[in-house]
């Protein structure tokens, strides 16, 4: 047993020591997959894993095992994968000249077709742990690339970790997931910290439900790269609000919000800020507060990706094209991509255009107030870790050249001379956000 096993074990960590996993979903399926079956997904991780790789230095795969969790139309592959890593390019290779062998566990999503990499991580085999009990603590410390830490302060982080597997009802398959995610949480509240101390507003960063996630993990899940990789289709530009700005505002206050939701494991933010927006205008042209399917534009949207992310101005004329939305209640949220079910029978709300407004925030303020909540694109920079309060991070980590999230604009207001604007969020708690994050 590795030294930092019995420590894990004691915390309940391990597979058998941890709470009971959740139920799955009606018609969820796992099981052991045939090789054959594996071969798909396991190239396409492969390749992930080489890319960007001289041509002579590429890892080759050996062998592969796994599982496979099936649920709608989607497939959830948990692959053990054994590569072997050798350099045929003396150009390129270091000599002597040796072959590594890696033991890679790699998470692929795979859709309609398409495949995504959730999570990668790769270690030489021949890693050396000793099974010394005594040294169970420094070899803990070596998981996180630290040369040293105080002992306190890694009893503390298991304790917390401890504390936030039972919150949020987290269980890991093998000691090696346990262990990666354990050194995964550790490095997550190194960056809490640094984020923290970097912020200039009134925000608190910490654990989170994202806390056991890579943040490549997190941005492959639940954020949008479409937003800043594709160019948005251009809508009309909106003629600007003669009245000004009143000093503060919150539609959540006057009833044109319907309560957060949530995207789950689906880049879909995209659908949610764009149903946002046609619930808070439907609501003040008919008074009538409706939640909106999210799922219609996720299966029915064909000129957006699903949960591989999506563009506003295609969802709005998605909307047009189809003849509406239905409800929340008649077309339900999976948070996967499905077969359309669209009847326009069902439609409840429709639209009949949508338009660009002005990136001045004084003239985009004047706009919310009079006209109602706006879908908008940010960057997503310290959200993984964000708990509450007023985000203000510093220009050169929140630039409008990197937005790849889409939220709802909400309101915005003034606390203790640091000015905000509020957004609901769909993917982590929501709340106030600084005037300047908004891309």
């Amino acid at each position: 047993m590795a030294p930092w096993l019995p420590l894990l074990s004691l915390l309940g960590l391990l597979p058998g020591a941890a709470p009971a996993p959740p139920r799955r979903a009606a018609g969820a399926q796992a099981w052991e997959a045939e090789s054959s079956e594996l071969l798909a997904p396991a190239r396409f991780a492969l390749e992930m894993y080489n890319r960007g790789r001289a041509a002579g230095t590429r890892a080759a795969l050996a062998a592969v095992r796994g599982r496979v969790r099936r649920e709608g139309p989607g497939s959830l592959y948990s692959l053990q994968a054994t590569l072997e890593e050798a350099c045929n390019d003396p150009t390129v290779c270091q000599l002597p000249v040796s072959k590594k062998t890696l033991l890679c566990s790699f998470q692929v999503l795979e859709e309609l077709g398409k495949h995504t990499l959730l999570r990668r991580d790769c270690r030489p085999v021949d890693t050396k742990i000793t099974d010394q009990r005594s040294e169970s603590l420094h070899s803990f410390s070596s998981l996180f690339n630290k040369d040293t830490l105080p002992e306190d302060f890694v009893m503390q982080v298991a304790s917390i970790f401890k504390e936030f597997v039972t919150t949020y009802n987290r269980t890991y398959e093998t000691k090696e997931e346990a262990r990666w995610r354990l050194s995964v949480f550790i490095n997550n509240m190194m960056r809490a910290q640094k984020i923290q101390a970097l912020d200039r507003g009134t925000a608190q960063y910490g654990v989170t439900k994202f806390s056991d996630l890579t943040e490549e993990e997190f941005h492959t899940i639940y954020l949008n790269p479409l937003l800043k990789e594709l160019r948005s289709k251009r809508m009309p530009l909106a003629l600007s609000v003669s009245d000004p700005a009143p000093p503060e505002w919150d539609w959540r206050k006057k009833g044109a919000v319907t309560k957060v939701k949530d995207q789950g494991m689906c880049g879909s933010c995209w659908a949610f800020s764009v149903t946002g927006n046609v619930e808070g205008q439907w609501f003040l042209k008919r008074g009538d507060l409706l939640s909106l399917s999210e799922q219609e534009l996720v299966d029915c949207d064909k000129l957006d990706k699903a949960c591989l992310g999506g563009l506003p101005s295609n969802a709005y004329s998605a909307i047009k094209t189809l003849g509406g939305l239905e409800t929340e209640d008649d077309y339900s949220y999976n948070g996967h991509l499905q077969t359309c079910n669209f009847s326009a029978e069902k439609v409840k709300v429709y639209i009949n255009d949508s338009v660009e407004l002005s990136q001045n925030e004084q003239k985009l303020a004047a706009w919310l107030a009079k006209k109602g909540p706006i879908s908008i694109a940010i960057n997503a920079f310290g959200m993984q870790f964000y708990r509450h309060g007023i985000s203000h991070p510093l220009r050169p980590l929140c630039s409008p050249w990197l937005i790849d999230h889409a939220v709802l604009l909400v309101g915005y207001g003034n606390r203790s001379d640091i000015p905000f604007w509020a957004i609901k969020n769909s993917s982590a708690c929501p709340g106030p956000c600084p005037g300047g994050a908004a891309g």
